[in-house]
């Protein structure tokens, strides 16, 4: 298929159309055309018929970039790719070295290649391997070969030789460049930890501390967490976005049980504002009496509720729960208003979803639902702790209910007023109207 004005096109009749008038066809052509059949006049000697077969080298190269575009592996293609070259320069250069031996003479000196007489040369398949090895020795410049003896062999050793300098240089700038784009590839996926060992060396900061960067970023580094998320993915426009989020994300978010029973659309509007962060063991993630920004969602691993004493586990969060949302959502008769309500600590290292008030807020006035469910969650479990007052409750909803019918009574008189004021500016236009024609009438009789 090709691509048309963004589509892909695929058919048949559309394409062949297409590649018929394209400049590769002759060259695909010519190609293919049957030269095998001159081994039947000149004989199997004359290898060189077939040499049009070489005109499918740049269909050759884009199979590999096309591949290359779309392996998991990129790195290890790249790197094989790079073999197979190799393998096809000594390849080459032994058939070669065969036909200059044939022409100068099978088993002439010590340098050419031998000849039947030899014991095992008799079979082709012991002269090529001959060749592929003797190859070999030149370009990869081990130089224990046998000394050339004539002109030619001389200019063919000293040609092998230049050609394996080059071929080296190639092959070590190929695999820098393999590695240094696998070391680019994962500064672009996980923080660089350089800097900041080199910044607590400069402070003299504990070797307890140094240790547990280094094991906090090795862990992102094994478990193939990604914490700078949106800064990979903010070059994607927002619908491939929210698709690539939600597949990535969205299985992990129906476990919470809080979004079990929300529609698909309000997920996807979470997953796009929801920030992946990463616990270490014994890092506390939030902190009794703290102003709550954030709630979060507990992806992988263990989270404890622990006492005063940071020692006492009152109670374990594992994988689907959440916490953290009592302090973003404004519940009437809260009695500790919008402030953390237990110290929660990671057990081991936990991945975590983080939602800000901000967020939360938006998704939650798309979504009156959604937000009616989460109000009665919340309102259960300020139940449960004894923290919800439930005459303020009533008071406060007595207080909204009563603002409500004042600003219903308000939007009335204002548009009565709004009635009133038309009819005026309708009259005022009308007055305004007869006055002209009057003075029209007047200037009209004066004239």
């Amino acid at each position: 298929g090709f691509l048309e004005d963004g589509i892909l096109v695929q058919d048949r009749g559309r394409i062949r159309l297409r590649y018929l008038h394209s400049p590769s066809f002759p060259w695909d052509m010519a190609a293919v055309l049957p030269t095998d059949l001159l081994y039947l006049r000149l004989g199997l000697g004359v290898p060189a018929v077939r040499a049009n077969r070489c005109l499918r080298v740049p269909r050759l190269f884009e199979a590999f970039d096309r591949r290359e575009t779309r392996t998991a592996h990129p790195n290890a293609f790249r790197v094989a790719k790079l073999m197979l070259y190799v393998f096809i320069a000594i390849h080459w250069h032994g058939c070669l070295y065969f036909a200059l031996s044939a022409r100068l003479g099978l088993g002439a000196d010590t340098w050419v290649c031998p000849n039947a007489s030899r014991p095992g040369f008799s079979r082709p398949l012991r002269q090529y391997l001959h060749s592929f090895y003797f190859s070999t020795l030149i370009l990869t410049t081990v130089g224990d070969t046998p000394e050339p003896q004539r002109e030619e062999e001389f200019l063919f050793v000293t040609a092998g030789f230049l050609l394996a300098v080059l071929g080296f240089a190639t092959i070590t700038g190929s695999i820098s460049s393999v590695i240094s784009n696998m070391n680019a590839a994962n500064a672009a996926f996980y923080p660089n930890p350089e800097p900041v060992r080199c910044y607590l060396r400069a402070q003299g900061a504990s070797g307890r501390l140094v240790r547990r960067v280094a094991r906090w970023h090795q862990h992102l580094q094994m478990q193939r967490k990604l914490p700078a998320e949106r800064a990979v993915l903010q070059h994607l426009p927002r619908g491939l976005q929210a698709e690539v989020a939600a597949s990535v994300h969205l299985p992990a978010l129906r476990r919470v049980r809080l979004f079990q029973s929300w529609e698909r659309s309000v997920l996807q509007q979470l997953v796009l504002r929801l920030q992946p962060q990463v616990f270490g063991p014994g890092e506390f993630v939030c902190r009794r009496g703290d102003v709550g920004h954030e709630m979060y969602f507990v992806r992988e691993g263990q989270l404890a509720v622990v006492a005063e004493d940071g020692v006492t586990q009152l109670a374990v969060l594992g994988e689907g729960l959440y916490f953290g949302e009592i302090s973003l959502i404004n519940i009437k008769g809260n009695t500790s208003g919008n402030r953390r309500t237990a110290n929660i600590m990671s057990i081991g290292y936990s991945d975590l979803f983080c939602l800000s008030k901000e967020d939360l807020a938006e998704v939650l006035a798309e979504f009156p639902s959604a937000r009616a469910m989460m109000e009665a969650k919340g309102r259960e479990l300020l139940l449960r702790m004894g923290k919800l007052d439930v005459h303020a409750e009533a008071a406060a909803a007595a207080v909204a209910q009563e603002a409500e019918c004042r600003a219903q009574a308000l939007e009335t008189a204002l548009e009565g007023l709004q009635t009133q004021a038309a009819r005026l500016l309708a009259q005022l236009e009308s007055s305004a109207f007869k006055l002209a024609l009057r003075v029209e009438h007047l200037e009209c009789q004066l004239r």
